[in-house]
């Protein structure tokens, strides 16, 4: 095909396996000092995985849930991941050893975990509790074990000396609000203000400093997905130069800029159930997966038109995620795969340029 837009479609994509059940969610880690990147996956065959974020080559699995896996996230520094899980717990893993340092026992299934957006000292959590909990992982603890130098190789068996921290050791932010499943956390650029979704159908912005609700947004139909950019934004770009809240709900998808992601900058109508949305802020660009069929849609964010559409699940795709550095972006489906469809022009990772 020629034409610099059709380019992407002549490539096929790169199909991750090792998972046995459903991915659940996918997070990518920011770029490093030597512009690698991560990507862990979370999934219902309770182990969660890490791998090169540019191939998918598999680097490790965290063993140690005996329940389902939700969501998996890196902290910022890729020092830490969280988890959260069915069994009743969430975990805090040692990227470099693959073993754990932390369990936060909760008292039913953890569905979310976020860290701040400069720190893997805090962790915040929800589930079906329906509880939003911070922990703060310095004042329980100041000698978390760290081994190694290198991410971890190979399996790991979770078991190393790590301490438990039950859920009355957290700080709970707004008892009694939530009048549903925490699905989603999020946290702002602006520290004292963190998001939730949760199955009540509606989006609440916290101010941390106040323990109390600033901001929500109620939504039509169950929430889909809820995350924010992770591509390093441009002034020119959709939001500014700051990450965008972006999130899929019923039949629409909406995106919130600004130093605390309260302005809604756009929402879009779809004709169809979303469970999964994400953004490329300055190709002005968007990806969905819908809850009944198996495709990966992408779209204009300009004229809302769609403008591409992937087919390779074999299952709704329940998590999207650009690449940080763009190139990329990589769906988790109901079929156990995590596939990555390129985004950039000649060659790029186990990708070779096709003249």
């Amino acid at each position: 095909m020629a034409g610099g837009l059709e380019t992407p479609k002549t490539y096929v994509p790169l199909t991750c396996h090792g998972h046995s059940r459903p991915v659940t969610h996918i997070n990518f880690s920011s770029i490093g000092s030597e512009g690698e990147y991560y990507m862990i996956s979370a999934c219902k065959d309770n182990n969660p995985m890490l791998r090169d974020g540019v191939t998918g080559d598999w680097i490790g699995t965290f063993f140690g849930h005996k329940g389902a896996v939700y969501q998996a996230r890196l902290s910022p520094d890729t020092q830490y991941a969280a988890t959260a899980s069915a069994d009743f717990t969430a975990k805090i893993w040692d990227t470099h050893s693959g073993e754990v340092t932390y369990t936060l026992q909760h008292h039913h299934i953890v569905r979310a975990v976020a860290f701040p957006p400069h720190s893997g000292n805090l962790l915040a959590t929800g589930g079906m509790e329906k509880k939003l909990r911070i922990f703060d992982l310095d004042r329980v603890d100041t000698s978390a074990p760290v081994n190694g130098n290198s991410l971890m190789n190979g399996n790991a068996n979770g078991a190393s000396d790590h301490k438990t921290i039950t859920a009355d050791m957290g700080f709970e932010v707004g008892a009694g609000v939530h009048g549903g499943m925490i699905k989603s956390i999020v946290w702002t650029q602006d520290p004292n203000i963190l998001v939730t979704a949760a199955d009540d159908k509606v989006i609440r912005w916290w101010d941390l400093q106040s323990q109390s609700v600033v901001q929500e947004k109620i939504v039509q139909g169950d929430i889909g997905s809820c995350e924010f950019t992770n591509i390093k934004g441009e002034p020119g770009d959709i939001g500014g130069g700051l990450p965008i809240l972006t999130i899929a709900a019923g039949k629409m998808v909406y995106f919130y800029g600004g130093p605390d992601a309260r302005t809604l900058i756009k929402s879009i109508p779809l004709p169809y159930e979303v469970a999964s949305v994400a953004l490329h802020p300055i190709e002005k660009k968007f990806v969905t997966g819908g809850i009944k069929d198996t495709w990966a849609k992408v779209y204009d964010y300009d004229t809302e038109q769609e403008t591409d559409l992937h087919k390779g699940h074999h299952g709704p795709i329940w998590s999207i995620s650009f690449s940080p550095d763009g190139k990329l972006y990589a769906t988790g489906s109901e079929d156990g795969t995590i596939k990555m469809w390129k985004n950039c022009q000649g060659s790029f990772g186990l990708w070779r340029a096709q003249d």
